[in-house]
């Protein structure tokens, strides 16, 4: 068994600018408000695991050195986000002055788009009032959620999805530092189950290496709990041909091998939808008949009821 002393994601954060990977279009507009001194209030949107929260220590620890803690306040809207902590927790650390050559502190506030509308409110109050001490880096998945006054005052950056080069980049380090073993077929899987997610790429190439330091592809799969692309490939080949007793056997067992949920497995079918030999527009029927799936699980309907519906979908469309 391997020994981990740490985790990964915190192993690997980048501490510097120059260690992030991705936003080559985001890093050097914000590396020159730092180098400046003189940062308006920002606002990171994007999905997770794409540097968001990394980029907002690297600031901090660029402005404050080793008192970056005492000048940072880090909270995460999820946990705290009624308008007490805006009135109190942010407050009162705004209202003081910082402890550095830096003009001012900076406030953290990571799933800010979990705030209420009433915590938003008064968050745009104190954002006004405190700018001479304060600066806010507000992160979220959506910025539709974040109300237009907050969004008005900050900068916004719109981070992606890191490209399938800066992810094998990510992937080659850490199994240099780490000595492990993997193929090309490896790195592809890793990639795919990823999806542009750093966060998610070292928690599964971790838990991977945990019991085996030469990582295979079905392992990845498997930790995962996601299909390889060809096998769901091949249910949807099953069905679009008329033999739906097989598509439908052989899709409960591939959901049951990798643990997925009728969720993961919609998903898979719906990227699996393009790669096939029909005619777009059916394409086009068959993502839509994805969603309505999708929709019915979330409201609670049978998800092997609903995945028979779906296959079936695809057996009427033939």
């Amino acid at each position: 068994m391997r020994a981990q002393d740490t985790i990964w994601t915190e192993k690997y954060r980048p501490q510097s600018f120059d260690e992030i990977r991705g936003q080559e279009e985001i890093i050097p507009r914000v590396r020159a408000f730092v180098e400046a001194k003189n940062m308006p209030h920002l606002l990171f949107v994007g999905p997770a695991g794409v540097g968001k929260t990394t980029l907002a220590l690297v600031v901090a620890k660029t402005l404050f050195g080793e008192h970056y803690r005492e000048n940072t306040l880090e909270l995460n809207a999820s946990d705290e986000r009624g308008i007490d902590v805006v009135r109190n927790t942010i407050k009162d650390f705004a209202r003081t002055r910082s402890m550095s050559d830096a003009p001012f502190k900076i406030i953290y506030l990571d799933e800010a788009d979990a705030l209420t509308k009433e915590a938003q409110q008064a968050l745009r109050r104190t954002m006004e009032n405190y700018t001479s001490s304060c600066r806010f880096i507000l992160s979220c998945n959506f910025s539709s959620k974040i109300i237009d006054p907050i969004q008005s005052r900050c900068a916004v950056f719109k981070f992606k999805p890191l490209p399938k080069e800066e992810i094998l980049t990510i992937v080659e380090k850490i199994a240099t530092q780490e000595n492990l073993t993997l193929d090309t077929a490896t790195k592809e899987a890793l990639f795919d189950v990823s999806r542009g997610d750093v966060r998610r790429l070292e928690n599964i190439m971790q838990s991977v290496a945990v019991t085996n330091s030469t990582l295979t592809e079905k392992a990845v799969y498997e930790m995962a709990s996601v299909a390889k692309p060809q096998e769901i490939k091949e249910v949807l080949a099953l069905a679009h041909q008329g033999n739906f007793i097989k598509a439908r056997d052989t899709l409960l067992k591939t959901q049951l091998d990798y643990g997925m949920s009728g969720l993961d497995v919609v998903k898979q079918i719906q990227a699996a939808i393009w790669d096939l030999d029909i005619p777009e527009q059916k394409k086009l029927v068959l993502v839509s008949a994805c969603g309505e799936a999708e929709f019915r699980m979330i409201e609670g309907s049978d998800e092997f009821v609903q995945l028979q519906a779906l296959l079936a979908h695809f057996m009427s469309k033939h």
